[in-house]
């Protein structure tokens, strides 16, 4: 049966991502038969309204499904495709009470318009009582006008759909999760519907675990937890695990929602330098790498570690000391994309999923591409812009080794692996790039030039 999905309008290249990856959890066939991103409609093929129902009910981007009755580039071709399409579908909705209603994007209609287009359905032979609220049928028009266009001034829309209601989405939640409402947060916490809509793109669901091992405050984990899997997370900055007390800290966050039982354990550590076992047990990895923007990028260690003792200082050993702080040294930006990728190869099930978020230039130029390795196959790229540059959300599916290419594997771990140099600008192109302004090299040597002594 055809569905007609209504998005809301944000996020247009992670709709198709998101709705998708739903299909996969809740197990449901889904073919999307037309979609197109200026527009907020998209007709999908499903099996049954229980299949509807089960994929948008914890959708952040959708804003309800409808039977899809029928779609035209005019309101005469809408009718004729009612007529030609549903006929056999009238006589079970002519009891019931009912109501329509318009949903007119883009643009807006009066309320002698609106009876009109209704009144222009009266072929539907519908008895039941009309009731504005609570109806048992919701029968909704939805119009597509030109972006910017008074419906006064144009004879029509551009495009005319039909439906049936069938249920609403979980986008109500994004208030619940609002930051501005979260007990603990920090100036890097994802917000609270890209954290959810991440969690979707990655698969989260009852009886999965799944890891952030950039946690911070614990967006992430958090997000996961209300999609009922188990979560875990860690970071290099003890002070942000811990955060302040009970309630102003990562497991304060569960409790504030009520997920204290869906947390596994928050921990401090970094990435090259991590407790977590080499063996194949989480189902899901996602994360918000730094960017190394506000301060370059570090991981525990010594820069120079003969004369920056490190572990033991003076025959004694420092770790273990309540007033020790571990050292730390700079980190490549690439580095840290391989070292995801090659954590999650480690770690992650058969078709369990890496979503990360990565920062690159808006300029093709200037442009980070999207990290490889042979074990992890990328699923979707999904862009937020900005002004000049943008963030990534990248999101892979850990093959099976059957499926590895072996010969790939094998070049790419005996691959030379050589460092952009050891300050944080040289180790980080994104943090290079934007304190340039995301200007060319040219020009930056242009503006050294011309500079005055």
């Amino acid at each position: 049966m055809e569905y007609l999905i209504r998005f809301s309008q944000s996020h247009e290249t992670f709709r198709i991502p998101e709705i998708q990856a739903l299909a996969v959890v809740v197990g449901v066939d889904m073919q999307i038969l037309h979609y197109d991103l200026e527009s907020p409609f998209c007709v999908v093929k499903l099996p049954s309204d229980a299949a509807a129902k089960a994929i948008v009910k914890r959708s952040i981007l959708a804003q309800s499904i409808h039977e899809h009755w029928g779609t035209g580039n005019t309101l005469d071709e809408l009718h004729d495709e009612v007529k030609r399409k549903t006929s056999q579908w009238w006589p079970r909705y002519k009891e019931p009470s009912f109501k329509f209603s318009l949903d007119a994007f883009n643009g807006s209609r009066s309320n002698k318009q609106r009876l009109a287009l209704i009144n222009s359905f009266g072929y539907l032979p519908f008895d039941g009582e009309i009731k504005m609220v609570n109806p048992e049928e919701d029968f909704t028009i939805f119009e597509q006008w030109e972006f910017g266009a008074v419906p006064r001034k144009l004879p029509a829309p551009m495009k005319v759909h039909f439906g049936r209601f069938i249920a609403i989405s979980a986008r109500d939640i994004i208030q619940t999760f609002d930051l501005k409402k979260r007990g603990y947060i920090s100036t890097t916490s994802m917000d609270s519907e890209l954290a959810l809509i991440t969690a979707n793109i990655a698969l989260a669901a009852p009886g999965k675990i799944f890891y952030d091992p950039f946690a911070g405050t614990g967006s992430f984990p958090v997000a996961c937890a209300q999609w009922g899997a188990l979560g875990f997370g860690s970071d290099i900055d003890g002070r942000s695990v811990r955060g302040d007390g009970e309630q102003k800290s990562m497991k304060g966050n569960f409790e504030q929602y009520g997920l204290k039982n869906l947390l596994g354990d928050c921990f401090v550590c970094d990435l090259t330098n991590s407790p977590v076992r080499k063996a194949r047990i989480l189902d899901g990895i996602l994360c918000d790498p730094p960017y190394g923007v506000r301060e370059g990028l570090k991981v525990l260690g010594a820069r120079d570690p003969v004369n920056q003792p490190w572990v033991v200082e003076k025959s004694r050993v420092m770790w273990n000391l309540p007033e020790y702080v571990p050292p730390k040294k700079p980190y490549s930006f690439v580095a840290m994309l391989d070292d995801i990728l090659q954590f999650a190869t480690d770690t992650l099930v058969d078709n369990g999923r890496l979503s990360f978020w990565m920062p690159t230039a808006n300029d093709e130029n200037q442009e980070i591409g999207v990290p490889k390795h042979p074990c992890m196959e990328i699923v979707v790229v999904c862009t937020q812009a900005f002004n000049k540059w943008s963030r990534r959300l990248i999101t892979y599916r850990r093959l099976p080794d059957s499926e590895v290419d072996q010969k790939a594997l094998l070049e790419y771990q005996s691959r030379e692996q050589t460092s952009d140099g050891i300050t944080a600008d040289e180790l980080n192109p994104f943090r290079r790039h934007y304190f340039n302004g995301f200007r060319t090299q040219e020009a930056v040597e242009s503006a050294i030039d011309i500079a005055p002594n």
